[in-house]
């Protein structure tokens, strides 16, 4: 097993490895149970603890259930509502747990909110924020998180309507020129103890422009950052293997070359077509 590194993941009380199995990659298929399945319990054995997943992620949430087994228990297990009603997103979570083969979530997060309609039909009467009161209320969720990649003003937004835990947030070296999630998402979520968790790490990059960095660089890149878990998706166990070994020999990046990183990540914003203004 690895010795992947921990961290104290916000005001959950919760302390989970810093490195954690992302929903895409492989699990954002049908039919692969062949692949998918395996993946998922090669990252149990490599040591992960954090596991993502959201109910837009095609057949993931039943790799999951097919995978876990009595290794529920030993796991943060995550996934999303993209519905921003009560109800839709109440059928979501019954259906998310039906897959998982669980009788609750650690973590249900309010999935890729990007503008103001989204804030106000969440927080409105009907809304889903008032299934997420619910849902913890009765036991099905533990925590409860925002996630987005598309404008960090509107995140901000969210997070003072709503009493998140956490938040999931892109974070690459090209994150800094365009709108940038940690120089406004990170700060005001330390004010208010959520856990922060990276996505869009190694990805966008390797499906744009494959000699712009190292594996090695983008994950040290990211957890030399000041969020608390990194998460990837993964196509192969080898991959899989390669990021593990990554974060088990982590050592934080010294400023100048996470400042030469920067700098050459603004060659290549066009890695964030996720983004507001690029893409989004």
């Amino acid at each position: 097993m690895a010795n992947l590194p921990r961290v104290a993941l916000g005001k959950t009380g919760e302390t989970v490895t810093r490195l954690g199995l992302g929903g895409e990659g492989v699990l954002r298929t049908f039919g692969r149970e062949a692949d998918a399945v395996p993946l998922i319990k090669r990252a149990l054995d490599l040591g992960i603890t954090y596991f993502d997943c959201a109910r837009a992620y095609s057949g993931s949430e039943e790799y999951y259930g097919l995978a876990l087994g009595k290794r529920r228990n030993d796991i943060f297990l995550c996934s999303k509502t993209h519905d921003r009603t009560k109800k839709g997103s109440r059928q979501f979570l019954e259906t998310t747990l039906r897959n998982m083969k669980t009788d609750h979530l650690d973590l249900w997060q309010f999935h890729d909110i990007r503008t103001p309609l989204d804030l106000d039909q969440a927080s409105a009467a009907g809304g889903c924020m008032q299934a997420f009161d619910e849902a913890k209320k009765a036991g099905y969720v533990r925590f409860m998180g925002i996630t987005g990649h598309y404008d960090p003003n509107i995140i901000v937004k969210g997070m003072e309507l709503y009493h998140f835990d956490t938040v999931l947030m892109p974070v690459n070296p090209s994150e800094p020129h365009h709108l940038s999630f940690l120089e406004t998402v990170v700060p005001e979520a330390r004010k208010r103890n959520m856990g922060i968790i990276g996505m869009k790490t190694i990805k966008p990059y390797y499906s744009w422009n494959g000699k712009t960095f190292t594996v090695s660089e983008l994950l040290s890149f990211a957890l030399s950052q000041d969020i608390d878990v990194v998460i990837t998706g993964c196509d192969t166990i080898p991959q899989l293997e390669e990021n593990v070994s990554v974060v088990e020999q982590f050592v934080p990046l010294p400023k100048d070359e996470l400042a030469s990183m920067v700098e050459r990540g603004e060659k290549v914003t066009n890695v964030m077509f996720y983004k507001k203004g690029l893409g989004g």
